[in-house]
């Protein structure tokens, strides 16, 4: 049983989005033009195990609130804005905004409390001695890649 969970936790999961469609057709009565499309989604972050609990300096163990890793597939996005017509007659197209699909890595905040207690030393007939704790802070980190484009498309017919 342990065994087929801890292999359900290591196969990678496959990050899905919720698609969000923008309506703003309510916009075209006050502007002199379509209304623009946005079209995108929201990521569903997939969590990871906790990372954390390593030796500390002293050889005892530090206590720490661990790092969790989350990951994440950013959804395509489309921003496509009709021009308007300059030249009558003519069809200008429409200014176009896209990012595509990028994998994006993230892990929370964790904590480090250093041990109070250090290792015992020969003058103390081997006892412990108490140190004052050391608290620290691990930073969150984001890393990724997200490649916009900016641009004209020729009208559709």
């Amino acid at each position: 049983m342990t065994a087929l969970a801890s292999a359900a936790m290591a196969s990678p999961a496959v990050a899905a989005d919720a698609p969000v469609v923008v309506p703003l057709q309510g916009l075209e009565p006050l502007i002199p033009m379509d209304a623009p499309t946005v079209a995108s989604g929201v990521p569903l972050p997939v969590p990871g195990g906790p990372t954390g609990f390593q030796k500390g300096r002293s050889g005892l163990p530090d206590v720490s609130l661990p790092r969790v890793p989350f990951t994440s597939t950013l959804p395509q996005t489309v921003l496509a804005a009709p021009l308007p017509e300059v030249v009558e007659g003519s069809e200008p197209g429409e200014a176009l905004f896209t990012t595509p699909r990028s994998e994006m890595a993230a892990t929370t905040p964790g904590a480090v409390v250093g041990n109070p207690v250090v290792t015992p030393r020969g003058d103390r007939l081997g006892l412990p001695d108490l140190a004052v704790p050391e608290v620290g802070v691990v930073t969150p980190a984001l890393r990724g890649a997200l490649g916009s484009q900016l641009g004209l498309a020729q009208p559709t017919a």
